[in-house]
């Protein structure tokens, strides 16, 4: 079996087909890709054993189909460094050898029985399937993975919860600390569905994911297949019962603070420095419209203050945050200005756009700290 196709997309494809191979596997087969050759189609694939993830390439030429596996990291390496120009595979089945020649080269890797790949769950025909633009998924994704947790104990936690109801499809990521939802009001269905996507394959989409084509994604109770342009995602699900996070959302916080988001983030990276290592504790003490963040770690005797103006008329109140969480929230959050709505130091702060996304509706929140008067 004989195919030439270019450098560059083969190359861009693998590229992206890495990030699914782990570097240790109970499978040795895993540590490859799979070539399957198709009426002039070349499908790539890769897998850890719980996500898979294909993609294709327009062949230039071949001379009929087939399929074989060879190592990923050997393969990539070889491939990543020859400049855009024809590459051509040249499969010798009874030798077990790949020779992979190009314009001033040639260089031969064995190849492994492609029957001993894994086979990808095929989701069966009573699955929910929904459509979402590609470009909204891939948002709500980058939104929402920072605020996943680790926990060993609650692996729920773990990943992003996709909520779909007849009003809309809310995505959400919390680790008990913070939580951020985005309901997307275009996307939604008469019968309510769920999912927990785990962080490796959110993560592979949030890299892959275009801005143009749709998205649908089949999901069942243990399973998701999601496909978008000419890539198929395949993985298993968390299985568990998400907490009720509506239950956490403030449904009245009366003390809003409209303030310039990039300002407030810019503040609190210069003040963060001189906070407790351990603790990271920023204080807010707001004032009729003006703000200011205090920092100070006893242990070595530092401290920093900013003021800041905003358009603040509520209650004066001081209450503690986790300055790096803080940072992490306005840094996945695209607006102009956001509003900061609280209701006093012992109850969760809420942070959302003042100019939401359209057909979209954002929501972070923060739990506070406990400060020392």
């Amino acid at each position: 079996m004989r195919f030439t196709l270019s450098s560059t997309p083969l190359s861009n494809k693998l590229l992206a087909l890495s990030k699914v191979l782990n570097s240790r596997n109970t499978l040795p087969i895993l540590s490859d890709f799979l070539f399957t050759i198709s009426s002039n189609k070349l499908t790539l694939t890769a897998s850890d054993g719980e996500n898979t993830m294909e993609t294709s390439i327009e062949l230039n030429e071949n001379d009929g189909d087939g399929l074989f596996a060879i190592n990923g990291h050997d393969l990539l390496e070889a491939v990543k460094g020859i400049s855009e120009q024809p590459i051509t595979f040249d499969i010798k089945g009874d030798e077990r050898i790949a020779r992979i020649s190009y314009l001033n080269g040639l260089f031969s890797l064995p190849i492994d029985n492609a029957e001993d790949y894994p086979h990808t769950l095929e989701i069966n025909e009573g699955a929910t399937e929904i459509s979402i633009p590609s470009a909204t998924l891939a948002d709500c994704i980058n939104r929402a993975i920072f605020a996943t947790a680790q926990d060993e104990i609650r692996p729920v936690m773990n990943g992003i919860y996709f909520d779909l109801t007849p009003e809309h499809l809310a995505i959400v990521a919390s680790d008990g600390h913070k939580l951020v939802r985005s309901k997307v009001f275009s996307v939604k269905a008469d019968t309510p569905a769920s999912f927990i996507l785990p962080k490796k394959p959110a993560g592979l989409l949030k890299n892959a994911l275009g801005k143009e084509d749709d998205v649908t994604i089949r999901f069942n109770s243990s399973n998701a297949e999601i496909v978008f342009a000419e890539n198929k995602l395949s993985c298993r699900l968390i299985e568990g019962r998400y907490p009720n996070y509506n239950s956490v959302i403030p449904q009245n916080n009366p003390n809003v603070i409209t303030i310039e988001r990039t300002a407030l983030l810019s503040a609190l990276r210069r003040v963060m420095p001189f906070a407790n290592d351990a603790s990271n504790l920023i204080r807010f003490r707001l004032e009729y419209n003006a703000l200011q963040l205090d920092a100070e770690d006893y242990d070595f005797a530092k401290n920093a203050t900013e003021r800041m103006q905003c358009d603040y008329n509520g209650t004066p109140m001081s209450i503690g945050f986790k300055g790096n969480a803080f940072v992490e929230v306005l840094s996945n959050v695209e607006c102009q200005d956001v509003f900061i709505q609280l209701a006093d130091p012992s109850r969760a702060g809420v942070v959302v756009p003042a100019e939401q996304p359209e057909g979209q509706d954002i929501l972070m929140l923060l739990m506070p700290m406990l400060i020392n008067e």
